[in-house]
């Protein structure tokens, strides 16, 4: 009695799981459908004509002796391809021979024909005629270049991943290359960026930067206008695909699939694909599980909040490339990056309305405008106090450099300057305790409680001060 086709695949697996790794099983074998045994010729069904392609190529070999092992020497596979993945009601399968010297036939080769990524007849989502790589616009913003972004200690990590990208794209282990952080801290020009210096070094090269958002509208219109084919096939042409806030596909189950077949399809050609998100792929939520193993295969780079020092750079980075050196002081530019943390948006807002304040007021730019501007702008933009404000404040009231605050002395001014900044940072930010005491000059969590203790005992028995803390309370708290 001749085995069902169903045992027969099941008994090969077996075979092949032992022979391959866990995720290649699972990417290349679990996928398999098997649909018919006739005259010991077996039958697989694969999703598309990559997926056969990259079988054939890499374990043919291996599919070979597993149905030979079960079938006998007579033992033959043929695959049946559905086109393009069912992405339409009228898919075309078909049928790839195997035979015993290793060559493959097609039955009906009309349809495994290449595709033709300069045919005109492919419908462009950009609405640009044609569809020549050279005339497909990057999409790419020509402001956000690795010249205008500031390196520091938050970003260090994902720029030099970027660079490496942009120095040999689809060439590193950095593929995908996802970027995540906060709002406003760089991650759309930091993939711009990568983009325009693709496009610097590689001229020829189909580099195309587009959101989310417009990513979904786009497939959206296709399956409108029944043009599904001609969006996929556009996106597979791509030779670096940047997708900006990739974590607005969560819950589009439909969008997710297509991009999962483009994001195989591009990264198995070797090409490079670029991401953004708001939080590393480990937090995603309302993602097919096929789709976030895809997210961690390459590098998951973060953009923290800048620090001081990456603030003011990037405030005089900013005053200098609009010609206001000369208007603008170095104390008001400090004030700034010592008001604003949250993130770099928010930093060069606060930048502009000054200038705006300024302008139309038609005032100098000081420092009592600075501080006036920064009033209310925070008033509108709910702002968690931060440890460096906190320590600027304490050590203007105190009148000490900051450096004093954060090296090793032990006098008796700077101590208790460093334990009221050490108090007021565990009382009104999220921060740890070794996070406050690595910006007081590497201090330990036991110093900071040690801190907070001493002060909160100095304000029961000292009424000096406790007078201290009630003028630093209201001038930290009215910023």
């Amino acid at each position: 009695m001749e085995k069902s086709f169903t045992k027969v695949w099941e008994s090969c697996l077996s075979v092949i799981k032992d022979n391959v790794s866990s995720q290649s099983y699972k990417t290349w074998f679990e996928p398999i459908k098997p649909i018919k045994l006739t005259n010991s010729v077996l039958t697989l069904q694969v999703p598309s004509q990559f997926f056969y392609e990259w079988l054939e190529e890499h374990y043919i070999v291996l599919l070979k002796k597993t149905i030979k092992k079960e079938l006998g020497n007579e033992g033959r596979l043929e695959y049946s391809i559905i086109m393009e993945n069912n992405y339409n009601n009228t898919s075309k399968p078909y049928t790839v021979k195997i035979p015993t010297n290793n060559k493959k036939e097609l039955k009906n080769p009309s349809v495994s024909m290449p595709i033709d990524l300069n045919n005109n007849s492919i419908r462009n989502p950009f609405i640009i005629p044609g569809l020549k790589k050279v005339n497909v616009d990057s999409q790419l913003n020509p402001n956000y270049s690795f010249d205008n972004f500031i390196e520091g200690d938050c970003n260090r990590l994902a720029r030099a991943a970027g660079f490496a990208v942009a120095e040999k794209p689809g060439g590193t282990s950095f593929n995908p290359l996802l970027i995540y952080g906060g709002v406003g801290l760089g991650k759309t020009h930091l993939s711009h960026a990568i983009g325009i210096q693709i496009k610097s070094e590689f001229p020829n090269k189909t580099v195309l930067y587009v959101s989310s958002e417009k990513f979904t509208q786009q497939y959206i219109d296709s399956v409108r206008n029944n043009n599904q084919n001609d969006f996929i096939h556009f996106y597979q042409m791509i030779d670096v695909l940047i997708i900006d806030d990739v974590q607005y596909f969560a819950g589009k189950e439909k969008t997710q699939d297509v991009f999962f077949h483009i994001f195989n399809h591009l990264h198995q050609s070797g090409k490079q694909i670029i991401l953004t998100a708001d939080k590393p792929p480990v937090e995603m939520q309302g993602f097919e599980q096929r789709l976030l193993s895809r997210f961690k295969w390459g590098l998951a780079a973060d953009l923290q909040t800048p620090n001081l020092e990456t603030r003011v750079a990037i405030l005089q980075k900013k005053v200098y490339a609009d010609g206001l050196v000369d208007i603008i002081s170095y104390d008001v530019i400090e004030y700034l990056a010592y008001s604003i943390s949250t993130n770099v948006r928010e930093l060069e807002g606060a930048l502009i309305s000054l200038l705006a304040q300024a302008s139309m007021n038609k005032k100098a730019i000081t420092l009592e405008l600075a501080k006036q501007m920064i009033d209310k702008f925070v008033k509108n933009t709910a702002r968690e106090v931060s440890i460096d404000y906190i320590q600027k404040v304490v050590c203007d009231y105190f009148e000490l450099p900051l450096e004093l605050l954060k090296s090793k002395t032990r006098k008796r001014e700077v101590v208790q300057a460093r334990q009221i900044a050490m108090y007021f940072s565990k009382c009104m930010t999220k921060s740890s305790l070794a996070t406050i005491g690595l910006h007081c000059g590497g201090k330990d969590h036991a110093t900071v409680l040690h801190a907070c203790r001493t002060v909160n005992n100095l304000m029961d028995t000292d009424k000096r001060f406790k007078t201290y803390i009630d003028d630093l309370n209201k001038k930290i708290t009215i910023q």
